[in-house]
């Protein structure tokens, strides 16, 4: 019927489903960033550097695999781990001011 904005049920389950897995993500990455934290204090106490580009190009390639293996853009991944990573590093050098 035009006009109607009643909206699926289908609908709904997707968005309640989505909601969901994007608490999840926010909590994970509140974990993840717990866990870098605790690296930059590590990094800065020993005087090494904030950014380890090793790891970092390793880190990536693996996570493009992952993405690969779970049918997700591996392009999209890699430019949110990069994201992630930048802030990482900002922190890191944070801690050392």
């Amino acid at each position: 019927m035009p006009g109607d904005t009643t909206i699926p049920e289908e609908l709904k389950s997707l968005r309640t489903s989505i909601d969901n897995i994007d608490a999840a993500l926010v909590y994970m990455l509140a974990e993840r960033f717990k866990c870098t934290r605790l690296v930059g204090k590590l990094k800065a106490s020993s005087g090494l550097p904030a950014a380890d580009p090793t790891r970092e190009v390793a880190q990536i390639a693996r996570l493009r695999r992952l993405a690969e293996a779970a049918n997700l853009d591996p392009v999209f991944a890699e430019k949110f781990l990069k994201f992630i990573i930048e802030e990482v590093i900002r922190h890191h050098n944070a801690v050392r001011q």
